[in-house]
């Protein structure tokens, strides 16, 4: 999992927000692209279909800004924590920055 340090426009959105990962369903890889309103401390846990922490990163500090390219949103490879290739499945990814918290379903299909 890996975030750019730059927002794609200098433009602050009114509010912070993620999107749905794309591509969904995918294999082996994925981005998630988010926004945020004021700078933020961001972080990821994602998570399988049983609840289990699967892998959770600490992107860290990042400016207000739109973070919805390949460059700059965040970027899941399928691995779990300790870098293995995880199984096919539904898996959910909770994005926290500052107070706004929001989770979501994506599909890895192998």
């Amino acid at each position: 999992v890996n975030a750019s340090a730059a927002p794609v426009l200098s433009k602050k959105p009114k509010r912070s927000g993620t999107y749905p990962s794309f591509p969904n369903p995918f294999n082996p890889e994925t981005w998630i692209p988010y926004e945020l309103a004021e700078d933020s401390d961001v972080s990821i846990e994602i998570y399988d279909a049983t609840g289990r922490i699967i892998r959770s990163v600490r992107i860290g500090q990042k400016p207000a800004g739109y973070y919805n390219t390949k460059d700059n949103a965040i970027y899941w490879d399928g691995r779990n924590q300790n870098g293995e290739p995880v199984a096919s499945g539904i898996y959910f990814y909770q994005f926290q920055a500052g107070s706004f918290s929001r989770t979501r379903k994506m599909i890895l299909l192998k």
